[in-house]
C-alpha cells in the first residue's frame, strides 16, 4: 500500500494521500509523545547518564518518575501541541511527496528496474520525501524542542509566544536553528527507513508465502515498519542529538536546573566538543534507548495507520463508483 504500485485497480489522489498522512501522524504522536520528552531530556544533558550527584537523569524509569514528580504526569506530553502540529504537517509532506516520488520513478525506470531494486528507489524517494518535509516543520520543530527542554521557570507560555520571542530576539533564522544536521539526519533516515520497510517487506512476503502464514499485510507492516525504524534510528542517531543541541542555542535561561549548558559555533564544533567532553558512544548515542522504542513504535504504527487509512479510503471510491 505505501509507494506507487502500478498493479493497483484504483490510485488514491494526493488529497486522500495527505489525510492519510495527516491522520497517520497524529495517531503516532498523540500515543508515542513521552518517548520523544525523554529522549530530549537525555540528549540535551551534557552531564553523563549515569547515577551521579552531577546527572539529574540516568535511566527511564529514573527521568519519568523525577519528571512526573517535579513537574506533574502532563510534562510528559510537554510541547505535545507544536509536536502534533509537527507530526500531522510532516505526515501530510512526506507521504504525498513519497508517493508522487515513487510514480515518477515508475514511469522513468526502465520496464521492471522500480519493483526489482524497490528498496533502494524507495531509499531515494524516501530522502526527498523526507527533505521536503525537514523545509516545511523545522520552524515547528525547533519550537517543540524548547518548549520540551524548558523547565518550570517558563521562557515560552505558548507555541505562538515561542515564535514571536524568537524571532525578535534571535530574527527568523532563529526558527531554522539546527537546519543542517536535520537535513543531514532526516533525508537519509527517511531515506533508510522507507528503503529498509521495502526490504523487509520483500523478506516477510516471501517468508509468509513459503510458510503459508496467515498474518495480514497491514499487521506485517506494523512489523516490518517496526524494524526499519529501529535500524534507521540507530545509523542517524549522532546527528539528531546534534541538531538537538543546536536548537536550543540561546535558551539558557530555560537549561539551568538540568546542569551545564554548552555554546556550540555550529554543527563541526558540537561534534568536536561531544567527542571530546562526553565521548563517541555515550556523547553521540545519549537517550537511544527511548529513541530506539519511540521509533519502533512510532515508525510501525505510521506504516500500520497508513496502510489501514488507505485501505478505508480506496474501499469508498470503490463504492461511490459502483
Amino acid at each position: 500500500m505505501v509507494g506507487f504500485k502500478p498493479e493497483k485497480e484504483t490510485h488514491l489522489s494526493p488529497t486522500e494521500q495527505a489525510f492519510a498522512g495527516a491522520v497517520t501522524g497524529a495517531v503516532s504522536r498523540a500515543l508515542f509523545q513521552p518517548f520523544d520528552v525523554l529522549k530530549i531530556r537525555f540528549q540535551l544533558q551534557v552531564e553523563p547518564l549515569k547515577k551521579a550527584e552531577s546527572s539529574k537523569y540516568w535511566s527511564i524509569h529514573q527521568a519519568t518518575h523525577t519528571i512526573v514528580r517535579e513537574e506533574g504526569l502532563s510534562a510528559l506530553w510537554k510541547g505535545h501541541v507544536p509536536a502534533q502540529l509537527l507530526s500531522v504537517i510532516y505526515g501530510i509532506v512526506q507521504f504525498v511527496i513519497f508517493e508522487a516520488a515513487t510514480k515518477v520513478a515508475w514511469r522513468v525506470l526502465p520496464e521492471g528496474e522500480y519493483s526489482h531494486h524497490k528498496p533502494l528507489t524507495y531509499t531515494v524517494c524516501g530522502g526527498i520525501a523526507g527533505c521536503a518535509s525537514t523545509l516545511v516543520v523545522q520552524p515547528v520543530d525547533v519550537i517543540r524542542t524548547r518548549l520540551i527542554s524548558q523547565g518550570n521557570q517558563k521562557i515560552y507560555s505558548s507555541m505562538l509566544n515561542g515564535v514571536l520571542t524568537i524571532t525578535q530576539r534571535e530574527g527568523p533564522l532563529g526558527l531554522y536553528r539546527g537546519i543542517i544536521p536535520a537535513m543531514s539526519q532526516i533525508a537519509p533516515q527517511i531515506g533508510l527507513q522507507f528503503g529498509f520497510y521495502a526490504l523487509l517487506k520483500e523478506i516477510w512476503q516471501g517468508i509468509t508465502n513459503e510458510h503459508g502464514s496467515n498474518i495480514s499485510e497491514t499487521h506485517g507492516s506494523l512489523i516490518c515498519g517496526s524494524g526499519a525504524g529501529v535500524l534507521s534510528k540507530i545509523i542517524i542517531y549522532p546527528l539528531d542529538v546534534v541538531k538537538k543541541r543546536l536548537q536550543v542555542q540561546g535558551f539558557d535561561k530555560a537549561r539551568v536546573e538540568f546542569g551545564g549548558v554548552r555554546h556550540y559555533r555550529g554543527m563541526r564544533h558540537c561534534l568536536y566538543t561531544i567527542a571530546r567532553e562526553e565521548g563517541i558512544i555515550r556523547g553521540f548515542y545519549k537517550g537511544l534507548t527511548p529513541s530506539l522504542w519511540k521509533a519502533a513504535l512510532v515508525s510501525g504504527s505510521s506504516f500500520y495507520v497508513y496502510e489501514k487509512v488507505c485501505q478505508v479510503l480506496e474501499l469508498r471510491d470503490k463504492k461511490n463508483r459502483s
